[in-house]
């Protein structure tokens, strides 16, 4: 009697490639960019602000002789915080599970002590290829672009060649611009040909595995994100308490109830979430509520409360209950 996964195999492509990647870099370094143009829809949250990824976002690409499992991860840094470190160990945990690591580089940067940090870090997943995506390329002339592939491929031969790779380092050095939708293509065509041979792993049609709640959660953070001071991003944390069908609705008129709390570290980043006589927190409901709608469907009535839990980002209890 055969299986369910033996039917699987058997209706598909002997030679279709299936499995996961997963995108690494500095914060900012436009890995959630590159997330949402691969799968063509936003199931990653962005924002200029770095830092912004706290959870394993999968987005899943579907192609006839292949589908994309993309993890993305937090912006590997060196940890100041139990919640920085906490989020570096979640990266190399990720990474020891996939298939092939996509190393983002923005070609509007030059390559830093952060990205040798990186580059280090990816010694504790030996055997594993690594391709560099120079990313952010519609930012910079082409002279400059030439000179950061350069420099690119001098870093993987500096850190990773002879951990179980290509002898010169990166598996392959792609150049690629998520905004300007250049050579995202390419990008695609080169994980798919390091992935196992295998049926596809989810069903056609869906783009993520993530929960609906945590996708509500940070299309919240990615509102409150948007034209605050630099040190607030990382005191920021969403939780989602109830989302519930509205009781009493016409079938054709349905209405979900979605009640949200916004952490923050201290009383006076609550008043700049909130803003004056509340606009700031009424401009984050209008902008979170238009995502959420889109991502679920259905009108949505968003509820939104900010909470101070002090030193939250040091505290491993209330990490804890914040899912970290």
């Amino acid at each position: 009697m055969s299986t369910d996964a033996e039917i699987t195999f058997a209706e598909h492509d002997e030679n279709h490639r299936a499995g996961f990647a997963s995108f690494v870099g500095r914060p900012n370094a436009g890995k959630s960019t590159l997330t949402n143009a691969l799968v063509g829809s936003k199931v990653a949250i962005t924002s200029s602000k770095p830092q912004t990824t706290r959870h394993t976002i999968r987005g899943i690409v579907h192609r006839e002789d292949a589908q994309l499992v993309l993890v993305d991860t937090p912006g590997l840094h060196r940890p100041r915080t139990l919640l920085g470190q906490r989020l570096n160990d979640l990266v190399i945990d990720t990474l020891s599970e996939v298939d092939v690591v996509g190393f983002c580089l923005p070609a509007d940067q030059k390559i830093g002590p952060g990205d040798r940090f990186i580059a280090g870090q990816l010694t504790k997943v030996p055997h594993k290829p690594v391709v560099a995506l120079v990313t952010k390329t519609d930012t910079v002339p082409r002279d400059a672009l030439a000179e950061q592939l350069m420099a690119v491929d001098q870093l993987g031969r500096e850190h990773l060649a002879g951990e179980g790779r290509q002898a010169d380092g990166f598996s392959a050095i792609i150049p690629v611009s998520a905004v300007a939708g250049d050579q995202v293509d390419v990008v695609a065509d080169e994980l798919a040909a390091m992935m196992p041979l295998s049926p596809p792993l989810y069903p056609q049609g869906d783009l993520t595995d993530e929960p609906e709640a945590v996708m509500v959660a940070e299309l919240v953070r990615e509102a409150a994100l948007e034209d605050v001071r630099d040190e607030l991003p990382h005191s920021i944390a969403v939780v989602v308490e109830e989302m519930v069908p509205r009781e009493g609705r016409p079938e054709d008129r349905p209405l979900l109830d979605v009640r949200v709390s916004i952490h923050v570290e201290r009383d006076s980043q609550k008043a700049i979430i909130i803003g004056r006589r509340g606009a700031r927190l009424k401009q984050i409901g209008t902008q979170a509520r238009e995502g959420i709608k889109k991502l679920l469907g259905t009108p949505v009535y968003l509820d939104l409360h900010v909470k101070v839990s002090k030193d939250w980002q040091r505290d491993a209890k209330k990490l804890g209950r914040l899912g970290f």
